[in-house]
């Protein structure tokens, strides 16, 4: 019998200072089964006592204090696979910013992958890292879209796909965030599966025929945002960026539902920078 489950993801911006903050509060209240976060921050055990009651699958950074990514669920982890990238040599700025978890769910098999892209930097040795990750993924999207048809790819990636995405994209047409080249590969990876696709900045790809499950149920609309600048009033002003996303499997995206923004009420009541990005799928048989 097929049933609903409820997806989430979400920047913690530091799990212990989102609990701090009101994130269990919200958390008690969103009936979510699957959570990916981002920019966690914590060891897996600082993990499990922020979230306890859930079972919770990690992949830390190697710096202490810096990105981190995680699955939370009650949903059985059937299999893990951490990391995305070079196997060998320096781990620093690819370490926990990817976690692949297979789910079973009724009689069918879910995978879920919390991603953290790199912020970047134009011109600068962090964006050569942001390139190389971004890199992986393309490489990485297709393998797993074979071996497990109903996937979904969410987090943080650190790019605004569209003018839609970004409130003040015309100052940003030189940043890391909304550069044509880091914009290109999301117009391959949601581009029609395997034909060529000219992207925004004039290249030539394949397209990868993944679902962003966010703009399909908002349309041709502004945002919604799903990150405001701590700085200024850019969330009192809505001057926002969508940022973190559902990616689907196109099979997966068919059963897709109720896709939403849960942007906090008010400046003072955020316990991140980013909002939690939520969608229900129909699973089982």
């Amino acid at each position: 019998m097929s049933r609903r489950i409820r997806i989430a993801t979400v920047n913690v911006n530091g799990i212990r200072a989102a609990v701090r903050k009101g994130m269990t509060a919200w958390l008690a209240d969103a009936d979510v089964d699957v959570l990916a976060l981002q920019e966690v921050r914590a060891t897996a055990d600082e993990l499990a006592a922020a979230l306890p009651g859930w079972q919770i699958v990690n992949e830390e950074a190697v710096a202490k204090g810096r990105a981190g990514v995680a699955i939370a669920t009650r949903e059985p982890v059937a299999a893990v696979r951490r990391g995305l990238g070079p196997e060998d040599g320096d781990r620093t700025e690819w370490a926990g910013r990817w976690i692949e978890a297979d789910l079973d769910v009724d009689d069918e098999r879910l995978t879920v992958v919390s991603a953290y892209v790199h912020t970047g930097e134009a011109d600068t040795p962090r964006q050569d890292a942001k390139w190389a990750f971004l890199d992986a993924m393309e490489e990485r999207m297709p393998q797993l879209a074979a071996s497990s048809p109903l996937s979904l790819i969410m987090g943080d990636l650190n790019v605004g796909h569209r003018t839609l995405d970004i409130r003040n994209w015309k100052g940003n047409l030189k940043k890391a965030g909304f550069l044509p080249r880091e914009r290109a590969y999301f117009d391959r990876f949601t581009g029609p599966v395997g034909e060529q696709i000219t992207a925004n900045d004039g290249s030539v790809g394949t397209g990868l025929g993944w679902v962003d499950v966010g703009r399909r149920a908002a349309g041709e609309v502004d945002g919604p945002y799903t990150w405001w600048s701590m700085r200024g009033r850019a969330f009192d002003n809505d001057a926002g960026w969508r940022i973190d996303y559902h990616l689907a499997t196109a099979a997966l995206a068919e059963r897709a539902s109720d896709y939403r923004v849960v942007r906090a009420p008010s400046w003072d009541t955020r316990w991140s920078d980013h909002a939690p990005v939520i969608a229900d799928y129909t699973l089982g048989r």
